[in-house]
């Protein structure tokens, strides 16, 4: 039994030292890392020590809100139209009518009560009203309006000096540069968000006609017609659009630079009407594809494909082929570039541009001028008509063909029908100028057919049916 007891205490002992040996010089080490979750909480601190040093590096816009909140007002607009008839209406002969509201802000810019806002919010009215920042509410009246850049004039005859808000240099604003919107999003009093601009000469049609700055500033219905100020309150641009699938306010707002806010109004203030000016070409801006078609090695500025006859363009000797690089010291890369800047001229201003012709930089003085062009559908680019060129047909009225539309000039040209041909009628509206022709489109009714009568080169009346 002693024998037993023997082994098995030495089998013990010498598992025990075998064991150990193992683990203290053979077997490999293993490292054991802890890992901790730091969970952040679903609030901010109302105080937090550490951010404490970051406050003085802060923008202050206190000043630039005081400045600017009371400018701004909140313009409703209720237009009657109208209702769903009933039987009662019908053995009745009246004709229901319902009111429909639509609210806005719009900007004080003197004392006297002139407000500027967007066309689209007093458009159609039959009654305007404008609540101030104190809660008093006055009837406005309409001095005019340009649905084109989207700005309107309203006034109010208020009882005392009205707070405003001073024109600020919108060609001088940065990308980069801290702004404030202020407007009257939800039917509340002014409202301010801070933002920065993200961009300058945004053109969101497409058609190289706009030239919106571009903010981060949320901005959302109830905004249009608000102010853009720079951190001095000073009056940078109009809110007009949000870039949104929902409607609401998703990180990208464009607002009517405050120079051709400016002109728009001083315009309407001054003549009744705008004056537009304009250069006198088309073209386009250029990138290294299309750099590619032209076979030219520029790659930056826009590309003049025509000059309308007798244009400040045509006079100062710009040329088709010629590349437009800067507009007084303004450079251009694209199209919005230079029509933002035209935008805030008027007829007979005189700019300069600064031009590559075969490769050589030249800077000629351009004054701009009325437009008299427009874009026919179906014909192409027709012009006011000049003595002589009427005189050429003996014919007593008319608008001159400068330009056939290259969808349709095989057809025009079968027929007779070149640059130069008069168009004196259209859908029995005797055409004068390219007014006229804007006229007789708008006042056309879809389902009409379009009736063009006019001289060929060859001397020529004829009429043509286009449905």
């Amino acid at each position: 039994m002693k024998k037993i007891l023997s082994l098995l205490l030495v089998s013990v002992f010498g598992g025990a030292v075998t064991l150990g040996a193992y683990k203290l010089f053979l077997e490999p080490e293993n490292k054991v890392f802890t890992t901790s979750t730091i969970t952040t909480p679903s609030y901010l601190p109302t105080s937090n020590v550490t951010n404490l040093n970051n406050l003085a590096d802060a923008p202050d816009f206190t000043i630039a809100a005081e400045n600017t909140v009371n400018a701004v007002v909140h313009v409703k607009n209720v237009t009657i139209s109208s209702g769903q008839m009933t039987l009662q209406d019908l053995f009745s002969g009246r004709s229901p009518q319902r009111a429909q509201m639509g609210t806005g802000s719009g900007v004080i810019i003197n004392a006297d009560g002139y407000i500027i806002t967007n066309n689209h919010v007093i458009n159609n009215s039959d009654k305007l009203t404008v609540t101030l920042n104190n809660n008093k509410t006055y009837d406005a009246e309409i001095i005019g309006s340009d649905p084109k850049t989207d700005i309107a004039l309203l006034k109010i005859e208020a009882d005392e000096d009205l707070p405003f808000v001073t024109f600020a240099d919108s060609d001088q604003a940065k990308i980069g540069e801290w702004v404030l919107a202020v407007g009257n999003p939800f039917n509340l009093t002014s409202t301010v968000t801070a933002g920065i601009i993200s961009a300058k000469a945004r053109d969101l049609s497409g058609s190289s006609t706009q030239s919106f700055i571009q903010t981060d500033a949320a901005v959302n219905p109830g905004n249009s017609g608000g102010a853009l100020v720079n951190s001095r309150g000073e009056l940078v641009g109009i809110n007009t659009a949000i870039s949104s699938q929902t409607g609401s306010y998703i990180g990208y707002s464009f607002a009517v630079p405050s120079n051709i806010a400016r002109r728009v109004i001083e315009d309407i203030m001054e003549y009744g009407n705008v004056q537009n000016g304009i250069l006198g070409i088309t073209g386009a801006a250029l990138n290294s594809e299309f750099a590619d078609q032209k076979q030219i090695s520029e790659t930056e500025g826009i590309y003049i494909d025509s000059v309308v006859e007798d244009s400040g363009a045509d006079k100062a000797g710009l040329e088709k082929g010629d590349i437009i690089k800067e507009i007084d010291n303004i450079k251009i890369s694209k199209f919005s570039d230079l029509t933002g800047h035209i935008g805030a001229k008027r007829a007979g201003d005189v700019v300069n541009i600064t031009v590559s012709k075969n490769g050589k930089l030249k800077t000629v003085a351009v004054t701009l001028t009325r437009n008299e062009t427009y874009t026919l559908p179906l014909v192409g680019m027709v012009k006011n008509a000049k003595r002589e060129d009427l005189k050429k047909f003996k014919a007593t009225n008319g608008v001159k063909i400068i330009d056939l539309n290259d969808e349709y000039k095989e057809y025009w040209t079968k027929n007779g029908v070149k640059e130069g041909s008069i168009i004196t009628s259209i859908n029995e509206q005797k055409i004068n100028t390219v007014d006229d022709v804007q006229d007789a489109l708008k006042n056309r009714s879809p389902y009409e057919p379009l009736r063009i009568e006019l001289i060929n080169t060859n001397g020529e009346k004829e009429r043509y049916n286009f449905r």
